[in-house]
């Protein structure tokens, strides 16, 4: 996935543990998880703005993209290019 989650870096940064920011955050350590580990198909604005305020910092801070390597292609990506 061209999408890089960099949560860990601004839990780094901010010295915070996961569960703090999931309660402030106001999700579940799961899915706080599922995000942070970038197994996430989707995330809310609303979450990701809940993310930025809690963590002072701003979405880009958390999310970057990475050009896939040559010849990868996503399965989303492949469907989605087929319509």
């Amino acid at each position: 996935m061209p999408i890089v989650v960099d949560i860990d870096v601004m839990l780094a940064r901010r010295k915070m543990a996961v569960g703090t920011l999931a309660e402030r955050v106001g999700i579940t350590p799961a899915n706080l998880a599922v995000l942070k580990n970038g197994r996430a198909k989707a995330v809310r604005f609303t979450t990701l703005a809940a993310l930025c305020e809690v963590l002072d910092c701003q979405p880009g801070d958390l999310l970057r993209w990475e050009p896939e390597p040559d010849g990868a292609v996503d399965a989303a990506t492949d469907v989605a290019t087929a319509r």
